[in-house]
């Protein structure tokens, strides 16, 4: 083989050589992206997970005082954690909006659209007590960073909470909290909780909570309140 010959082959393993170099540094450059990206996904759901519950325990402070539960779960009476009137868009850390409106009917019928009390009132696979279905009402909603004064929680998560008649109920009126002596759902309410952050990140949390026995038996929920439940459902 001639010199120039060696040359070129010479050139073309160098040329494949940088190639295959530049793949693997594509690959790593990739790969360190998606890890990253996990990572932070990761990072915001916990969060998320931690703004709900936070925002529960918030609205716990202002339901353990309230001596009529009835108002309540008629959306008559909120929690003193709120940014303005019920309802409406509100724009998230991000730039994104959220529609509570849109939000609270989602959540009672599946739907954004506007939902009649025969469709709350539907069974389905996620409601299935029927006339006994809870109506979520507005309870608190606020970014979270308000949740304490002078700037002490630094978050970009936006919380909501709702309040609705316990599931258990057996009255057929999801507007009042029950009272007959049989009824399980006496004196329970449940509540929802949803953390809405930055690039669609979002976490909930439900409970069921009743007023404290008088023989004291339940030591969660503070003065007044026992905590009967409580599960992450998103």
């Amino acid at each position: 083989m001639t010199l120039a010959g060696e040359r070129g082959v010479a050139l073309v393993v160098t040329l494949m050589a940088l190639l295959l170099l530049a793949g693997l540094g594509l690959a790593l450059v990739m790969t360190t992206g998606i890890e990253a990206s996990i990572a932070g996904n990761y990072r915001l759901s916990r969060e998320a997970r931690y703004a709900a519950e936070a925002a529960l325990a918030r609205a716990l402070v202002d339901l353990r005082t309230a001596p009529d539960w009835n108002p309540v779960v008629a959306g008559l009476v909120v929690s003193m954690f709120t940014d303005g009137p019920p309802g409406g868009a509100r724009i998230l850390a991000d730039g994104s909006t959220l529609d509570l409106t849109a939000a609270t009917r989602l959540i009672n019928c599946g739907t954004v659209s506007e939902c009649a009390p025969a469709d709350m009132d539907a069974a389905t696979e996620s409601r299935p007590w029927g006339v006994n279905n809870p109506r979520w009402q507005l309870y608190a909603h606020a970014p979270l960073a308000r949740l304490v004064a002078h700037g002490a929680v630094r978050s970009p998560f936006y919380a909501v909470v709702w309040v609705g008649d316990d599931p258990a109920e057996n009255d057929g009126d999801p507007t009042r909290d029950g009272e007959a002596p049989d009824n399980p759902g006496a004196g329970i309410i449940a509540l929802r909780a949803d953390a809405f952050g930055p690039g669609g990140s979002h976490s909930a949390v439900e409970a069921t909570v009743g007023r404290r026995r008088p023989d004291g038996a339940g030591a969660t929920g503070g003065p007044g309140l026992r905590i009967l439940s409580w599960r992450a459902v998103g």
